[in-house]
C-alpha cells in the first residue's frame, strides 16, 4: 500500500531480479484446485489492472523472498529502487474455537485426513467451514490487510499483486500453508483429527482413560526409524489372535467410493476381498484347515 496520498507511477522498467520465479509463465498462475481458488476469490475482489502487472512481476522473479505465517504473509519484492520493498498480507487468524468447531466438522469424514495426509486439499474443505459459518478463504477485500512500502498509493501496488501469485504457488507446494495462515500448523491440525477419529479399543467404552501406551498412525511415525528391526528373539515372541470386527468396517467409515473410482462396483469388490482376507487370516492364526 502506498504511503503517501498523491499519485504515483513506478517506470515500467525494474531493476532485474533473481528471485522466486512463478512456475507457470503463461497462463494461469496455480496447478492445483485450492491455489486456483485463491486467485479467483482475489480476481473477484475487482483489483483491476494491477493484479496482472503483479503476476509479471512474479514471473520474472521480482519476488525475492516470501514466508508464511499466522495472520500474515512477509515478502521482499524488488521494484526500481535498489532496495526492495517490504510486503505484508494480513488476514484474520480463527479463533481456538472456530478451529475447534472445523476440526468436528472435518473429522466426520475420514477420507480429509486421508488427502492431508497426501498432501491433498480435500475437495469438500470448504463445505466444512461453510458448515461452521466460517470460511477457508477471504470473502471480501476487507478481509485483506495490505501493506507494502513502495510510494504507490493503489492498493493492491503490484508488488503487493506478485506476492499474491508468489502465494498461490506455495499453496500449491503446502496445502497446508493456508491452514497456517489462519491460524492453525500442520502438527496442530493433524494431531487434532487424529485423536478426534481414534477409536476406542474393543472392550473398553469410548471415554474410558486410554492406556500408558500409544497406538495408531501418530505412534507409527514416531517409531519408523527403528520399524524394520525386531528386537526379541523369535522364541519371545507371543501372538494373540482375536476377533479384528467387521473386515467392512473401513469401507463404512470411509464411506463409498467415488464414481470415478468404480463406485459401487469396487466397494463390493473390496467387500469381498476384505471378508476373504479376514477369513484365511482367522483361520492360520487358529491353525485351522485352509480351504
Amino acid at each position: 500500500m502506498g504511503s503517501g496520498y498523491y499519485p504515483f507511477y513506478e517506470p515500467t522498467r525494474r531493476r532485474p531480479a533473481d528471485g522466486i520465479k512463478a512456475r507457470s509463465q503463461y497462463g494461469a498462475i496455480g496447478e492445483t484446485w485450492w491455489s486456483q481458488r485463491f486467485i479467483a476469490v482475489l480476481e473477484s475482489f475487482k483489483m483491476g489492472a494491477r493484479l496482472t502487472r503483479g503476476r509479471s512481476y512474479a514471473r520474472s522473479g521480482q519476488v525475492l523472498e516470501l514466508t508464511v505465517g499466522a495472520g500474515e504473509v512477509k515478502a521482499a519484492v524488488q521494484g526500481s529502487r535498489a532496495k526492495p520493498y517490504r510486503v505484508r498480507i494480513g488476514v484474520m487468524t480463527l479463533s481456538r474455537k472456530d478451529w475447534q468447531h472445523v476440526e468436528s466438522a472435518m473429522s466426520e469424514s475420514a477420507l480429509f485426513i486421508a488427502k492431508l495426509l497426501t498432501g491433498e486439499m480435500p475437495a469438500g474443505i470448504e463445505e466444512a467451514f461453510d458448515g461452521c459459518n466460517l470460511s477457508l478463504f477471504p470473502t471480501s477485500k476487507r478481509e485483506l490487510r495490505t501493506e507494502c512500502t513502495c510510494p504507490d498509493w493503489e492498493n493492491p501496488c503490484k508488488h503487493i499483486a506478485a506476492a499474491y501469485y508468489i502465494l498461490a504457488e506455495k499453496f500449491d507446494e503446502d496445502p497446508f500453508l493456508i491452514f497456517a495462515w489462519r491460524g492453525r500448523t500442520k502438527d496442530e491440525l493433524l494431531a487434532e483429527l487424529r485423536s478426534r477419529r481414534k477409536p476406542a479399543r474393543p472392550g473398553r467404552r469410548a471415554g474410558d482413560p486410554r492406556p500408558a501406551a500409544a497406538d495408531g498412525p501418530a505412534a507409527l511415525t514416531d517409531s519408523m526409524g527403528s520399524y524394520w528391526t525386531f528386537r526379541a528373539g523369535l522364541s519371545e515372541m507371543h501372538l494373540d489372535p482375536h476377533d479384528a470386527g467387521s473386515p467392512g468396517a473401513l469401507l463404512a467409515e470411509l464411506g463409498p467410493p467415488p464414481d470415478e473410482a468404480g463406485g459401487d462396483r469396487l466397494e463390493a469388490a473390496l467387500a469381498g476381498a476384505y471378508t476373504a482376507m479376514g477369513q484365511a487370516a482367522r483361520e492360520r492364526a487358529l491353525g485351522s484347515p485352509e480351504p
